[in-house]
């Protein structure tokens, strides 16, 4: 029985050492690396070690000690929010260029692209400028466009429509490629993924079925490939 749920936070924060003196330690679920950027804000008579704002890079399925911080002056008391962001992927200062793939469904096999590059809403943020959506009916088979490693899953929601409450519940494969890009398939259809978190893939693979969860207005795989920029995940264009 599959119930809704949340999205789980698979990148976590973690405290050890003394309330003088904490440490704070990160840990990255994922099968992949995640960038990760701390700050503080609210801070009084507080010393970092390293100085915050800082970035790390956090392999997958590892967890590091980041940053201890203290009072500067240590006769008086001192406060702070430490927050915590993440971007999926390795940082790369270039975007990767003259990209081409197989096409993410069987060889033979047709479907029309019901959005293109540049599309509109929802489409506008620079991680799904350069994505399309290929509507296919809801159980067509979805195949890996390149060889890569699966970085994360999520196969668990039920549900889909236009309502922003589905904005953050489609399920989906990431699959990181070798040279840092990774391959995105989402809107996938309730427990069809048949590949596991870490598993290495081939270009050609089934991975899983389409369908229409999340935030969908109709049957459709959403397909992107996406690079870390640098605690940036911006959208690449691409050829089939």
């Amino acid at each position: 029985v599959y119930m809704e749920r949340e999205p789980e936070d698979r990148v976590r924060l973690r405290q050890e050492g003394s309330k003088s003196s904490p440490l704070y330690y990160v840990f990255n679920e994922y099968w992949g690396p995640v960038e990760v950027e701390l700050s503080l804000s609210d801070a009084n008579n507080v010393l970092s070690e390293p100085e915050l704002p800082a970035r790390f890079v956090v392999p997958g399925q590892k967890e590091e000690l980041l940053v201890g911080l203290g009072a500067r002056d240590p006769q008086q008391g001192f406060r702070f929010q430490l927050r915590v962001s993440a971007v999926p992927g390795p940082p790369k200062g270039e975007l990767v260029q003259d990209i081409v793939l197989r096409t993410p469904f069987a060889p033979g096999k047709a479907y029309p692209i019901s959005q293109g590059f540049k599309g509109r809403k929802p489409h506008l943020g620079e991680d799904s400028t350069d994505a399309i959506d290929i509507a296919m009916p809801e159980g067509s088979p979805v195949h890996a466009v390149r060889d890569g490693v699966v970085r994360d899953v999520e196969e668990d929601f039920n549900a889909g429509g236009t309502d922003e409450k589905y904005a953050d519940k489609a399920n989906h494969v990431r699959v990181l490629h070798d040279d840092g890009p990774m391959a995105l398939y989402a809107h996938l259809q309730l427990a069809s993924v048949i590949v596991r978190p870490g598993a290495r893939v081939r270009a050609g693979q089934l991975l899983a079925r389409s369908g229409n969860t999340g935030f969908s207005s109709g049957p459709h795989l959403h397909f992107a490939i996406q690079q870390n920029v640098g605690m940036k995940l911006v959208s690449l264009p691409f050829e089939f």
